[in-house]
């Protein structure tokens, strides 16, 4: 088959990589990889090209970043590549009715949730924030609908402790086995339709929503933390600076909410308490709470925000 890769992220890297070599096996070939154009990071502001570019340049793939896909010109340039299959993974851009149609077999999404639970932009960050036991990839047929597609593959994995960076990491690769698998034989794999009963919806993480709420129990902010590490973290202020907690266990303990209970900097919560175990101040590296601590002791009394 004539394969499209579509992607941009480091999540979507394994998967592009996978096809690449699952390719020259099968006699399949990727005919082009379409990414986000680079954008500007780092000191100095340069133009970096997308993990996704990066990697197909490695492989010596062409690539494409067009800014969007709904002219006509950009639709024309996608369906003259007569592919058989195209292949999406946390690509970023909206695909237009021509542009799913286009190839012989439709567009296969990686989607890293269990659909139809959490369908939308942060999957993988709402699992673990609602203290799902497991998550996994679902390959999607896609539509024009918002990850309403038939699915054709789901793999699961438990949660347990496991931080959203974590998680990335490891859906990434399951994704990329998943979608060898069902490219290795589509008829094996039918498209099988949602219940749209059963959907929750994974809206985007608001910055504002990031923030810290001391009144909730214990158990719900150690996955709040969890599921918002390493990005976008969440935070609270002490002496009105910043701070991100990247990773926390509960600790005994009870008091006024956001209230530092001793020197181990345990934190009283609404029902309950935590402990941080890694932490980062503003324009500093993440550190562990003995260091964090180091520089920065908080007294027990000290409350929160």
């Amino acid at each position: 088959m004539r394969i499209v890769f579509m992607g941009t992220p480091d999540f979507a890297v394994p998967a592009l990589a996978a096809l690449h070599e699952f390719g020259h096996d099968a006699g399949h070939e990727i005919a082009c990889v379409y990414t986000q154009p680079p954008s500007r990071s780092g000191r100095g502001k340069k133009l970096r090209p997308s993990p996704v570019q990066a990697k197909a340049e490695e492989l010596g793939l062409e690539v494409r970043s067009p800014k969007s896909l709904r002219n006509e010109e950009a639709q024309g340039e996608f369906a003259a590549l007569d592919a058989d299959i195209a292949v999406v993974a946390a690509y970023g851009l909206i695909l237009p009715q021509a542009v799913l149609d286009a190839p012989t077999h439709g567009c296969l999404n990686i989607h890293a949730s269990i659909l139809p639970r959490w369908r939308g932009a942060a999957p993988i960050h709402r699992a673990i924030m609602a203290g799902d036991e497991e998550t996994g990839v679902t390959i999607m047929q896609m539509e024009a609908g918002l990850d309403t597609g038939p699915m054709r593959h789901i793999m699961k994995t438990p949660i347990g402790t496991k931080t959203t960076g974590e998680m990335f990491t490891e859906l990434g690769q399951m994704g990329a086995e998943a979608m060898v698998e069902v490219l290795s034989d589509l008829d094996d794999y039918p498209p099988v339709a949602q219940d749209n009963a059963l959907t929750t919806h994974a809206a985007k993480i608001d910055k504002a929503e990031a923030r810290m709420d001391w009144s909730r129990p214990a158990s719900e902010l150690v996955r709040h933390v969890a599921g918002l590490a390493p990005f976008p973290g969440a935070w609270f202020e002490v002496d009105d600076q910043r701070v991100k907690l990247l990773l926390a266990e509960k600790a005994d303990g009870s008091g006024a909410p956001g209230e530092v209970l001793n020197a181990e900097f345990t934190i009283a919560c609404g029902s309950g308490a935590i402990r941080p175990l890694r932490l980062q101040r503003a324009g500093k590296p993440a550190m562990d709470r003995e260091e964090y601590l180091r520089g920065r002791p908080a007294a027990p009394g000290t409350v929160l925000k």
